[in-house]
């Protein structure tokens, strides 16, 4: 295994590790390798379809050349949990594992609407971010300015009223691919939607590193993604 360390200060010692870092939870199909928790290479593909079986193993390919290292050199895979699409992650967490298994190496799970909290940055208020769970319903979580959790995830159907308690205290940010379809119901002065975010791989970095400091890892054998809701099948037009 591939492990450095650098001394930063005196009689302290920092811990370096190279991460692989897979986001496949919604149509944004990310990949990135962090030194550390800096990001040293990402490469994304979001063309509005679910294209992660087709993509997926290729943009790992491109960010291991870019970042000129060589899959053995990892010291771990971090793989995006959930909530999201029930296929998108299986498939980010059956690649996650199988590298794993191969290069016997630890896997790392990471919170979906943590990672997409930490792609935006504000002073005050709140960020919420949501993401799309059919019809009216998101996927959601509170943050505070700092990206502190201040509710657990969620899913709830969106109405006039929702959020009303962090709306009515402070600015709240909404973002992700779910807030949208919230723009029109939510009317609160203080709703502040953001648009264009997806979670993505290149915000994975800070936290799987600081997973991989604690020794916070996933039992590869048994880890599966966080669905939140149960898979409903579409009924087939044939």
């Amino acid at each position: 295994m591939f492990n450095w360390y650098e001394v930063s200060l005196p009689f302290k010692i920092k811990k370096l590790a190279l991460i692989l870092n897979i986001e496949t939870a919604t149509k944004n199909c990310s990949v990135s390798i962090s030194k550390s928790d800096e990001t040293i290479a990402l490469k994304e593909l979001n063309d509005g379809n679910y294209s992660h079986a087709e993509k997926l193993h290729e943009l790992i390919k491109q960010v291991v050349l870019e970042a000129k290292i060589e899959l053995s050199n990892l010291n771990a895979i971090a793989v995006s949990k959930g909530p999201g699409s029930y296929t998108g992650l299986r498939i980010g967490v059956s690649a996650a594992k199988g590298l794993c298994f191969a290069l016997d190496i630890p896997l790392i799970s990471v919170n979906t609407l943590q990672s997409l909290a930490l792609s935006i940055s504000i002073d005050k208020g709140y960020k919420i971010p949501l993401l799309d769970a059919r019809r009216m319903e998101v996927y959601s979580q509170v943050f505070s300015n700092k990206t502190e959790m201040i509710r657990e995830v969620s899913a709830e159907i969106i109405t006039s009223d929702s959020f009303s308690d962090y709306l009515n205290d402070q600015k709240v940010y909404f973002l992700g691919d779910g807030a949208e379809k919230c723009k029109e119901i939510i009317t609160h002065e203080n709703a502040i939607f953001i648009a264009g975010k997806f979670p993505s791989a290149k915000e994975m970095s800070a936290i799987s590193y600081e997973k991989f400091k604690k020794n916070d890892f996933e039992d590869v054998a048994y880890f599966e993604p966080f669905y939140l809701k149960e898979f409903i099948g579409g009924i087939s037009k044939k």
